[in-house]
């Protein structure tokens, strides 16, 4: 018998009221999880991505920003039930987040080894022992150089990608049973990336903690993801194993992603590029959001948004042509 996901995602959806209308910021989005799996989600900016990360984490900006309808099952219980108080709970123990932007995580008054041991100190089950040395331990992880030095360095006397090593340490702290990693080593360098995407795999192998990848890089998504999803304009357009994905994209949007990436070995004078603009997710087109950019649109797109369609065995993806056997 398959094991039970720890997240199951189903049909949630994250509305933002402002006085231009409203914006749909994540409309409609279904998936799962299970334990020691990783999950990519992939997409342009302003695609949904982070907002999803945010609603499962019950941290969408209020009150502009509510989830009007969906359920968030964690290991069966449903968060999008859960008070304020309940989660502070599950935050930072069972579900943590990696930000994009970690001068949004670190507090700028308190040092880098005060904010660590804070996290480690919640999960202790001795809170005054060893506490130091756990945080140090955590930095030298994250492959911060000096962590006895480091320790006593408020984040301004650190470079961007150290600060967001810091922001991983502090995520890993308690051990937790899903990571959410949004675009967490844009600002990493290509050696210390590689040693902070291995020591995430390290970790998930360790613990068998979950993963949730949210990045624009390709390489990293066929790296270290188990399946992926790919979103547009506040829907996954399309979700596979990360090989089938590879192999055989079921989307026109995921074939064109795919496109996007260069390839080392073509000499071209012009890289491809997707044609017009996502659209404003608060006057979304009538039928399929992406039939303006789409190469293979016909009449059917621009009156009704499709259904998803199995096109394999863990693979679906929703597109009129697949329906049509195109």
């Amino acid at each position: 018998m398959a094991e039970a996901p720890i997240l199951d995602v189903q049909g949630l959806k994250t509305y933002f009221f402002t006085r231009t209308g409203v914006v749909k910021a994540v409309d409609g989005v279904s998936f799962t999880l299970h334990p020691g799996e990783t999950l990519g989600i992939v997409g342009e900016s302003g695609s949904g991505k982070s907002m999803t990360a945010l609603s499962l984490m019950r941290l969408v900006p209020q009150p502009a920003g509510q989830i009007v309808e969906g359920r968030i099952l964690f290991e069966g219980e449903d968060l999008v039930q859960k008070t304020q108080s309940e989660m502070q709970h599950i935050r930072g123990r069972d579900i943590c987040m990696i930000l994009q932007d970690p001068m949004t995580s670190l507090n700028p008054v308190f040092t880098v080894g005060n904010q660590v041991v804070e996290t480690v100190r919640q999960g202790a089950p001795d809170r005054s022992i060893g506490l130091r040395d756990r945080a140090i331990d955590l930095l030298s992880k994250v492959k911060i150089a000096s962590p006895e030095i480091r320790f006593s360095n408020f984040p301004h006397q650190m470079s961007g990608g150290m600060r967001q090593r810091v922001v991983g340490a502090i995520a890993i702290a308690g051990a937790p049973k899903v990571l959410i990693a949004d675009e967490a080593t844009t600002s990493l360098d290509a050696t210390i990336q590689y040693q902070y995407l291995a020591l995430l795999k390290e970790l998930q192998e360790e613990t068998g903690m979950a993963i949730i990848f949210i990045t624009h890089d390709f390489g990293i998504v066929a790296k270290m993801c188990d399946r992926v999803a790919v979103m547009y304009a506040g829907k996954v357009a399309e979700i596979a194993d990360v090989r089938d994905l590879f192999n055989s994209p079921a989307h026109p949007y995921t074939e064109a992603l795919m496109r996007s990436v260069p390839n080392v070995d073509e000499d071209v004078d012009f890289l491809y590029s997707i044609e017009g603009q996502p659209p404003a997710l608060d006057d979304l087109p009538p039928g399929c959001t992406f039939a303006p950019r789409c190469p293979y649109v016909f009449d059917r797109c621009h009156e009704e948004f499709p259904d998803l369609v199995n096109v394999g065995s863990g693979h679906s993806a929703t597109c009129w042509k697949l329906e049509e056997g195109g």
